[in-house]
This record gives C-alpha cells, sequence and structure tokens, in this order.
C-alpha cells in the first residue's frame, strides 16, 4: 500500500465519520491500526486536525435566532473587542475583516430580546462605533465541511 495521500484520505475519512475507531478507518484506508494511529497523531500535533466535537442543532435546542453582527471599532480596540466577543455566550463566529467594517460576528440566540441585549451591550463599549445587524431569515449551509482532494 502506498501511502500517498494517506493524510488527506485520513481526514476525509474522518469527515465522514468522525467517531470512526482507529480499526475501522485502517481497514477503509487499507493501512494498519499503528499507520492510521501515527498519522492521526502527527494531524493532531500539527495542528491539523484541533479536536472532536459534535455538530449541534442550536435551532432544535431553541436558538431560534441567527445574526450577522458587524462593527466599526477604533483601530487599537480591535484585539480588546475580539477577545470580549469571543466571552459572549452565544457567538459562535467572530472575524477580523477588510472593507466597510473590522469585525463580522455571528451569534445565536434564543430570540429577538436576547439578541438585542447583547448588540446593546456591544454599543455601551466606547471602542465600537457602529454596528450593523442582520438576522438570518434561512439557512442555507452552515458550519460545512468540506473533502480534501485526493490525487488517484
Amino acid at each position: 500500500m502506498t501511502y500517498e495521500n494517506l493524510d488527506a484520505k485520513l481526514i476525509n475519512a474522518l469527515l465522514g465519520d468522525g467517531r470512526a475507531s482507529l480499526r475501522s478507518l485502517g481497514e477503509e484506508l487499507d493501512v494498519s491500526v499503528t499507520t492510521v494511529s501515527n498519522h492521526l497523531q502527527d494531524l493532531e500535533e500539527e495542528g491539523v486536525i484541533r479536536g472532536y466535537t459534535p455538530r449541534v442543532d442550536y435551532d432544535a435546542l431553541g436558538y431560534d435566532v441567527t445574526a450577522v453582527v458587524q462593527l466599526k471599532v477604533e483601530g487599537q480596540a480591535l484585539p480588546e473587542i475580539t477577545d470580549r466577543l469571543r466571552e459572549v455566550d452565544g457567538m459562535v463566529s467572530v472575524y477580523e475583516v477588510t472593507g466597510d467594517y473590522d469585525v463580522i460576528a455571528v451569534g445565536k440566540f434564543r430570540d429577538t430580546d436576547e439578541m438585542n441585549d447583547r448588540i446593546k451591550d456591544l454599543l455601551a463599549e466606547t471602542e465600537v462605533r457602529e454596528t450593523n445587524t442582520s438576522v438570518v431569515l434561512n439557512t442555507v449551509v452552515e458550519n460545512e465541511q468540506f473533502e480534501l482532494d485526493v490525487d488517484d
């Protein structure tokens, strides 16, 4: 068996089933359990695989409102604001971006009242000059990962 593309094939197999056993991965990839274990350990140590987590359906748990919040921030305060956003309950993504706004944050909220409270807290920060919030009407795709190209 050639190990060409083994890491990519291993990642793709885990994307299909993140709870797969080393034995089943070895069978699927036609390599030994030891080989799978070694490659998996290398991928984890290199930070390519950063963990194994469940994929949670927040809508099913009552988080019915998803909002995209854009913020204009005073230049020096950007790291402070992004750190604060990271700690806000319900924020699932925070990005520093180029363009008209400095930060884009995506949050999940139980209702619009909770969303409004969180946004008002952000506006109370003197370093936040402006916000623009869009409420998501329909989620088409979210948190999708994609398989890596593998040369056959």
